[in-house]
């Protein structure tokens, strides 16, 4: 089960398109959440994805080379761009579904380079005076760190090859496309490491009596 796997939280994948690097003075232009489910074989799957345009909240800074990267009109009018309120309620409310339906108690981000998306979706909930985010408030699980224990690779596009996955650059840095391959490689990495982590479970009363004593009966 899924809310026993990582210690009562789920991992819900963001990513963000920002207009910068600083949390508190850039817009945040996009925001993507890749909802995660476990089969009955116990792999983690990407389930759903929920993703939004957002609108700069007033005074936003946008930096010219961050909208480059990213391709981003903010002021197109046919880009489907919504207030920050709005996106990050809509966002929440499907996780906190999630977080329901899975029986865990909170979610947890999972993002590459994990602080960063972390710190945008903070200052952005409270900036819009949201009282209850459903993600954890500073725990994160960063793919960046992950795909370079498991594939020595930390660049996304990078570890995405290196794991066997394709990899489309003219559909890169965009938060939906961003946000469903973070999640493939943390699907991959969770379910290669699944033998560890089965083997670190703690074992059932009678079983450890009987590894102690050398004696398969004890177990009876």
């Amino acid at each position: 089960m899924i809310s026993t796997r990582f210690r009562g939280f789920l991992p819900v994948v963001v990513d963000l398109e920002t207009g910068g690097f600083n949390a508190r003075t850039d817009a945040l232009l996009q925001i993507a959440a890749v909802l995660l489910n476990m089969d009955e074989d116990g792999n983690l799957r990407r389930g759903e994805t929920i993703a939004f345009h957002v609108q700069p909240f007033p005074g936003a800074n946008l930096e010219p080379a961050a909208l480059q990267v990213t391709g981003i009109d903010p002021f197109h009018p046919l880009r489907p761009a919504i207030p920050e309120r709005e996106a990050l309620q809509k966002v929440f409310v499907e996780v906190r579904k999630a977080v329901r339906e899975a029986g865990c108690k909170r979610a947890i981000l999972v993002a590459h380079n994990a602080h960063f998306d972390l710190g945008f979706l903070n200052e952005a909930i409270a900036r819009t005076d949201i009282k209850r985010s459903p993600f954890h408030p500073f725990s994160v699980l960063d793919t960046a760190t992950l795909c370079g224990i498991a594939f020595g690779q930390t660049v996304l596009a990078q570890a995405a090859l290196a794991a066997g996955m394709d990899w489309d650059n003219e559909a890169a840095h965009a938060a939906a496309y961003d946000a469903e391959r973070t999640a493939d490689l943390f699907c991959e990495i969770v379910n290669r490491f699944k033998p560890i982590f089965a083997a670190a479970l703690p074992l059932p009363v009678a079983e450890t009596r009987a590894a102690a004593t050398g004696d398969p009966l004890a177990t009876n």
